[in-house]
């Protein structure tokens, strides 16, 4: 298996390392919409975070990486239902996937023969508990992007034929990437990503020169460079596996839910999805820092990230979505 970048070696690009990470801390933020020009290492980042977590731990066999044998699907044919350890999953999920392959497929012939749940799981059901990565995600197809609301709302991927009926969890971290010059994104799907951020090539000539003198290196010797990086990766994977802990206890004071829902009100932003991410998020980032509580500055870091892809488009303002919401939290926390 071919060894991933390390994750703490990715030159610059903050935002979508920070945003990579929270989502790593809190699942339930929504997942992370990476908007930029080719060769930004948008999915060289994707695969070094999963290769930076922590290992789960899995029914052996199971396909649907169950934490317990009670988790188990009935359709699951296991001999051992043992427990053992496996990286956390990260599937790809091609543009011009049929709808079987994605939510998986009943062998009708099997089920009328034998009177048995015959069932081959999709991707869907490889990506429980894991990352699904979506590439180019602005030219997927409609049916398989409602095919995806559906599951990322209820949690679940139930597939039916002929009166048959197969259901199993599937929960994931969503992670799309794209060219925003080959088309949007619809904008049901975009609403379900927790957090956007807009990522650019580095202008700066020492970050260009030191993004080729890694990748160069890690090239030429994959192991030697990872054994090099081990101490920062063994760094930010504690303070990971420290913040999903903490992030159990730590409560928002009546002050920190007040700017949440000011921020969102001054951006005119629909619904209350906003500010529970922005929450979310804040939290995950106190969580990180190994702060007490959630602060003002807290909610300032992650706001860009959780709002900017929430905002209406005024035709009349030509700044980004993120300049945008820097203006009004300058205005908001003054």
């Amino acid at each position: 298996m071919a060894k991933a970048f390390p994750f703490s070696a990715i030159v610059g690009q903050d935002a979508m390392k920070q945003a990579m990470i929270l989502t790593a801390i809190d699942p339930t933020i929504g997942g992370v919409l990476v908007f930029g020009d080719r060769g930004t290492g948008k999915s060289t980042a994707v695969r070094a975070l999963a290769g930076l977590l922590p290992q789960i731990e899995v029914v052996d066999g199971c396909p649907i990486n169950s934490a317990s044998p009670g988790d188990v699907p009935d359709w699951a044919e296991l001999g051992s239902k043992k427990l053992r350890k496996r990286p956390t999953p990260v599937v790809d999920l091609p543009l011009g996937v049929s709808q079987d392959r994605v939510t998986g497929a009943l062998d009708i012939e099997r089920a009328l023969s034998r009177g048995e749940k015959a069932f081959e799981p999709g991707l869907l059901a490889q990506a429980n508990r894991g990352y699904l990565y979506i590439d180019e995600v602005n030219l997927l197809e409609d049916h398989i992007v409602d095919l995806l609301l559906d599951v990322a709302q209820s949690g679940e991927n139930v597939v039916e034929r002929d009166g048959l009926s197969i259901r199993h969890a599937a929960r994931f971290v969503l992670v799309g990437s794209g060219n925003p010059e080959e088309g949007d994104l619809r904008p049901q799907l975009l609403d379900r990503f927790g957090l956007s951020v807009e990522v650019t090539s580095p202008t700066n000539m020492a970050d260009r020169v030191e993004v080729i003198r890694r990748r160069d290196s890690f090239d030429r010797d994959p192991e030697g460079f990872a054994k090099r990086w081990a101490r920062a990766e063994s760094g930010v994977r504690k303070k990971i596996v420290a913040a999903r802990e903490a992030i159990k206890t730590l409560d928002a004071g009546t002050e920190v839910l007040e700017d949440c829902a000011r921020l969102c009100i001054a951006l005119g932003s629909d619904g209350l999805r906003g500010e529970l991410t922005l929450l979310r998020a804040a939290r995950a980032l106190a969580a990180y820092d190994g702060a007490k509580a959630i602060s003002k500055a807290h909610v300032s870091a992650v706001a860009p990230l959780a709002l900017s892809h929430r905002l209406r488009r005024d035709p009349l303002d030509d700044a980004g979505s993120a300049t945008r919401v820097e203006r009004v939290l300058a205005d908001v926390f003054a």
